[in-house]
Order: C-alpha cells, then sequence, then structure tokens
C-alpha cells in the first residue's frame, strides 16, 4: 500500500506541477492576449481617428468644390454677359465706322465743290478786277 502511495503522490505532485505549470502558461497567455487587445483597440483608435479626418477633409473638399463650382457659373455667366455686351459693342462700332467713312466722304465732296467754287468765284474776281481796272484807266483817260 506504501508503494501505491508513494506513487500515488508521486502523481499527484505531477499532475499539481503540471496544473501550475499550464497555470502559468495560461496567465502568460492571458496577460499576452490582454496585450494585444490593447494594441489592436489603440490601433482601431488612430484608424477611426484617421478616418474621421479624412471624412471630414473630404466633406470640406465638397463644400470647396461647390464653392468653386458656384463661383465658376457665375463667371461664365459674367463672361458670356461681357461676350455679349463686346458684341454689341462691336456692332455699335462697325456702325459708327460706317458713319464716319460717309462723312469723310460727304466732307471730301463739299470740300471738291468749295474748292471749285472758290476758283469760279477768284476767276470772276480777276474778271471784275481787270474790267474795273479797264473802267479807271478810261475814266482818267476821260478825265
Amino acid at each position: 500500500v506504501t508503494m501505491e502511495t508513494v506513487s500515488l503522490e508521486h502523481q499527484i505532485q505531477s499532475v499539481q506541477r503540471h496544473i501550475a505549470f499550464l497555470k502559468k502558461e495560461q496567465m502568460e497567455l492571458l496577460h499576452a492576449l490582454h496585450l494585444e487587445i490593447l494594441r489592436l483597440q489603440k490601433h482601431c483608435s488612430e484608424l477611426t481617428h484617421d478616418l474621421e479626418m479624412k471624412e471630414l477633409e473630404a466633406r470640406q473638399q465638397d463644400i470647396l468644390d461647390r464653392e468653386l463650382e458656384e463661383k465658376c457659373r457665375v463667371m461664365e455667366a459674367q463672361l458670356q454677359e461681357k461676350e455679349k455686351d463686346n458684341l454689341e459693342l462691336r456692332k455699335e462700332l462697325q456702325h459708327k465706322e460706317t458713319l464716319v467713312a460717309a462723312l469723310r466722304s460727304s466732307l471730301r465732296s463739299k470740300e471738291r465743290r468749295f474748292l471749285e467754287e472758290l476758283k469760279r468765284r477768284s476767276h470772276r474776281v480777276t474778271i471784275l478786277d481787270t474790267e474795273l481796272q479797264k473802267q479807271t484807266e478810261a475814266a482818267a483817260y476821260l478825265s
């Protein structure tokens, strides 16, 4: 019986050592798992923060994009209005250039007629002056 008792005690001690070893291993494993969970939670928090920041930046970029698109629409409308105004001004300028050309032509024609009239009158003055001179000479001769 003693031999069996000793053998059982050795087995019990061996089982207790195995249990203690397994408890120690389990505690180390649990500790390592807790550390890994904490590391993963921290990493998850960082990723969540990064994602939130990117979403915020994306929303801000969307707002900026919409504002720029609206400004572009306004500028395009202004550009179209300016182009329309430019076209009207070009038409008006072309009309005025036509009027200027017509006035120049009319002025040249009037100038030509004036010069012809001036020439004709100058010729007439010369004829009348010659006649006056003849009459003055005749009056002097008769006096």
